[in-house]
């Protein structure tokens, strides 16, 4: 293939690999321009292998600006959210990706040192073998085996306990839609967990709650409150049942959830007007 005709066709997967590592697909999609330059002018003779130097300069590119962000997140204003990513039915039918790219995911990931997160992805996500992943994070392939098995640990104690279907979690957050459009109190706390967590993202752009909210009353409290004026809209995001929260017919903010034995765990709300530009276009061409 041509260069152009191998961007083209592996351009979805980079992608992903760009987003995983960043949680931002705005920052996926300038990884991506970054790697085409790059691969513009590569020697394409001299490649065994067009993937798997995609993938390497996608991941290069992926990891340096991964730094830069990881020191603009110490200063950011209140809790830090992915960027939510609208995807589509075919993603949530491949469960793995879908729980790959799912917001509790990218949060659990979040946690992971850079060079951790690059293999971690590369490996469990994608299935690459060791020698790519080498080349890609330039370590050598007995040090990447040590940093992927460290790697999968850590994801496997925070990560949610097991991989819930779109169609439970359809069900769970249809509950939970009801209740709050309701105003049924009861209903509300039967589907969230004692110990939920509610997490906020304005950015220090529009008002959000700079910590934590934690426990079922507490919870339930703020989205009695909030709810008034605002309509739910289902809506598919980061590989899950998610919800659009329309003010004045605008997207104001994407609730998505993380659930475990049927009830929910986590919300997250974003609110930060970056992080929803993308969303905000895409559902003003669907109009």
């Amino acid at each position: 293939m041509s260069a152009t005709e191998a961007f083209v066709a592996h351009r979805n997967l980079l992608f992903t690999v760009a987003y995983e590592m960043l949680g931002s697909a705005a920052d996926a999609e300038d990884v991506l321009q970054e790697t085409w330059l790059r691969w513009s002018g590569v020697d394409l003779d001299e490649v065994r292998d067009q993937r798997a130097y995609l993938v390497r300069i996608t991941t290069r590119q992926a990891l340096t600006r991964l730094r830069t962000l990881r020191r603009r997140k110490e200063s950011y204003v209140g809790p830090w959210l992915p960027e939510p990513l609208l995807t589509t039915p075919d993603v949530a039918e491949n469960v793995e990706l879908a729980d790959s790219v799912s917001m509790a995911m990218l949060l659990v990931l979040e946690t992971l040192a850079p060079t951790e997160r690059a293999v971690f992805v590369l490996r469990d996500v994608f299935g690459l073998e060791y020698d790519e992943i080498a080349a890609a994070v330039d370590k050598k392939q007995a040090a990447v085996r040590q940093i992927a098995h460290r790697a999968r640990a850590h994801v496997a104690a925070r990560r949610p306990r097991q991989v819930v279907s779109p169609a439970e979690s359809r069900d769970v957050l249809g509950a939970f839609q009801r209740a709050v459009e309701t105003g049924d109190l009861q209903r509300l706390l039967d589907v969230l967990a004692p110990d939920v967590v509610l997490l906020t993202d304005g950015g220090g752009v529009v008002q959000a709650a700079l910590d934590p909210i934690v426990g079922a009353d507490q919870v339930a409290g703020v989205l009695s409150r909030i709810s008034a004026g605002v309509s739910l809209q289902p809506v598919e995001v980061n590989g899950y049942p998610a919800l659009f929260v329309r003010l004045n017919g605008e997207v104001d903010a994407v609730l998505a959830a993380r659930i475990d034995g049927g009830l929910i765990t986590g919300l997250y709300a974003v609110r930060n007007p970056e992080k929803l530009s993308r969303i905000a276009q895409a559902t003003a061409v669907s109009r």
